[in-house]
């Protein structure tokens, strides 16, 4: 921590377009040393923060920037999430978008301002980070910080935990981030338990041409598989819509699967290119020519490396047999996909620690576990 009284530090709400460039450029200056962290990409974090966003048609937020002597030295969000409220009833609002140099007075400020905007809009504890909400990114990186995050996952500096810990904040859950080979040999228990039920579960790659039908099944699967994970709240039909659309730009068919039991859809996994490889020379910046750049590398190149982000059973299956084999037959379907393109190093994430079923899978097939995340709670 520096020396400097906490009277130096100005703090600004997130209103103009020239304080957005301070909040969106000032992890380029934290990060300027640490080889592991990639650039998002500029244009996708505006288009976080644009009034066409989705979540903002149910959540209310705040977003502030600190400066000492003008230079911005500190950033964070807070976010009430009325699907949230709908959903747990529990007067819980988030944080996030945390970044700061390691000095006690600018963190103190952040987060002096964050939880005074959520008390004053009703919330009773404070959650985050969730970057925006716990749909995105969530949780902050305390173990792994000696690898680049792939796409859609977060990096931070080593410091932030002891930081967000020093204002009562403690862990609520850990979050864990798997690395996994797409050439693994299947267990012969499992090849075995995916034979017998071979008859009725068919394992399918998307159907580009029924896509609007498609999105419409996974989005029906996902809520109602994940509706008792812990902090869910259910995705929205036009948000998910066009993440489906944007997302089948940038791959394959087959890197997503569905799988139906008896005709029925009752699994889907979803498989991404790992973006953050493709763009990690280009320093947030798609234009005059990073967007040609990335094009390539995605379509032509392929990156050798992709994250699966989305998975999900139908809960009337999880605590079944059939539950296991059906999220092992779309782990290998998608593998298949990845290998087949060149794919060397796959990351599952992220994974709630106390959800052993789902660990025990990953684990079976030889994923190992290399990054830690972990949200915290304070109450207001």
């Amino acid at each position: 921590m520096n020396g400097q009284s906490a009277a130096s530090i100005r703090l600004e709400t997130l209103e103009t377009p020239s304080q957005l460039r301070d909040f969106l450029a000032l992890p380029h200056r934290l990060y300027a040393e640490d080889s592991a962290w990639i650039a998002p990409l500029t244009l996708e974090q505006r288009q976080r923060f644009s009034p066409k966003n989705h979540f903002f048609q149910h959540a209310r937020w705040r977003g502030w920037v600190a400066y000492r002597d003008g230079v911005p030295v500190g950033r964070i969000t807070a976010q009430v999430d009325e699907l949230h409220q709908a959903h747990h009833g529990d007067h819980v609002g988030y944080f996030g978008m945390v970044e700061g140099d390691d000095d006690a007075e600018v963190f103190a400020a952040l987060f002096e301002a964050a939880e005074s905007w959520l008390r004053s809009e009703g919330m009773q504890r404070a959650r985050g980070p969730l970057n925006l909400h716990i749909n995105e990114e969530v949780g902050l990186l305390v173990d792994g910080f000696d690898t680049p995050p792939f796409v859609l996952m977060g990096h931070a500096r080593p410091f932030y935990g002891e930081r967000i810990e020093s204002h009562g904040y403690r862990g609520a859950r850990d979050l864990l981030a798997y690395h996994i080979r797409p050439d693994f040999e299947a267990p012969r228990v499992m090849t075995k338990l995916a034979e017998r039920v071979s008859g009725r579960v068919t394992v399918r790659a998307l159907d580009r041409a029924r896509i609007d039908a498609e999105a419409a099944v996974m989005l029906e699967i996902f809520n109602d598989a994940w509706k008792h994970n812990w902090g869910f709240v259910p995705l929205g039909e036009e948000d998910w819509a066009d993440t489906v659309k944007t997302l089948t730009r940038l791959m394959p068919d087959d890197y997503i699967q569905i799988a139906e039991y008896d005709g029925e859809p009752v699994a889907f996994i979803v498989a991404l290119p790992n973006i953050n490889e493709a763009a990690r020379d280009l320093k947030g910046r798609l234009f005059p020519f990073g967007w040609l750049k990335l094009l390539w590398r995605l379509k032509v190149r392929h990156p050798r490396t992709a994250r699966v982000p989305l998975m999900g059973v139908k809960q009337e299956f999880q605590h079944s047999r059939l539950g296991p084999t059906l999220a092992f037959m779309v782990i290998d379907a998608v593998r298949k996909a990845l290998h087949a393109r060149g794919v060397e190093d796959v990351e599952m994430g992220w994974i709630l620690e106390d959800n052993d079923g789902m660990r025990n899978i990953i684990e079976t097939i030889g994923g190992q576990a290399y990054k830690r995340y972990r949200v915290y709670e304070k109450p207001l």
